[in-house]
């Protein structure tokens, strides 16, 4: 639906911290489904921005929708520009896309409103696939990722399959893992965290979370919850840049996202559900 409004709003504060740019489903816990809780929870107003509209994921036996059509895509975030959202929000948070173009259009978008906003951080999880599914988007988009978003952001969130993808070699060890996401940090990213590091070395019920940034290296373990609940990355993700825009250092802002993580695992394999949620008495804990 577009059009002119008969008449403009009154004026007022923008009260929007995050963009969030990622795939939206009816029924699940994956994308900005589980992210906009997550951040809410946290204490932060959310524009979500869909990429994808899906009924579920697509490993349930039938689904239906898609991405968005390139123009509705780049009218939304249009629309954030021009309401000026986008130049007063604190946090720009992209997971998956739906299609190349749509990465091309973000990072041309990226660029006219940090010019307009340089206070705005920028968070990229470069959702491409994971080790036990192989790629699940469209391989065109590995080089949108790495030329075009990647350059652009603060912060990234790679699982280590996707760093692999990313660095075009394969990684072994956390050293291994550890190297090639400082191979990422530049003039503009400034930190790297990479999920589930060199699962092949890593010890039995356990998995491993390495931080890199300006200040160094840093391993984080945590419990394997075992579950086959998609979303975990993206709730991850939000947990993590969340936190950082309330002000935690990155070492809290990953030890804290690794517990909460777990314990929101733990609470939907207890309750034996079948999708990704947000428990409200853990949301209370985000605080």
């Amino acid at each position: 639906m577009s059009g002119k409004a008969a008449f403009a709003p009154a004026a007022g504060t923008r009260l929007v911290d995050v963009v969030s740019v990622q795939s939206q489903v009816a029924y699940g816990g994956v994308g900005n489904s589980i992210a906009v809780p997550v951040l809410q929870a946290l204490g932060l107003q959310v524009a979500p921005v869909p990429t994808v509209v899906l009924g579920n994921t697509p490993h349930y036996p039938t689904m239906h929708g898609g991405a968005l059509p390139q123009d509705w895509f780049e009218g939304l975030l249009d629309d954030l520009e021009a309401r000026e959202v986008a130049t007063r929000a604190r946090h720009v948070l992209v997971g998956y896309l739906g299609s190349p173009q749509q990465g091309l259009a973000l990072a041309r978008w990226l660029d006219r409103v940090r010019e307009a906003n340089s206070a705005l951080t920028v968070q990229i999880d470069p959702v491409i696939g994971d080790h036990d599914t192989g790629p699940y988007t469209d391989p065109a988009l590995v080089p949108v990722w790495r030329d075009h978003l990647l350059p652009r952001a603060h912060g990234l969130t790679p699982n280590h399959f996707e760093l692999e993808q990313l660095c075009g070699r394969t990684l072994r060890t956390l050293d291994d893992c550890a190297d090639a996401a400082a191979g990422l940090l530049g003039d503009t990213t400034r930190w790297v965290a990479v999920t589930s590091a060199a699962p092949e070395t890593c010890p039995p019920g356990k998995l491993q979370v390495v931080a890199v940034s300006a200040d160094g290296r840093e391993t984080f373990e945590h419990a394997l919850v075992p579950h086959p609940v998609k979303g975990v990355g993206d709730l991850f993700a939000a947990l993590v840049g969340g936190r950082l825009v309330n002000g935690a250092s990155l070492h809290e802002a990953v030890r804290r996202a690794c517990d909460d993580a777990v314990a929101v695992l733990r609470h939907v394999q207890a309750h034996g559900w079948q999708e990704l949620a947000l428990p409200r008495h853990l949301a209370r804990n985000f605080g």
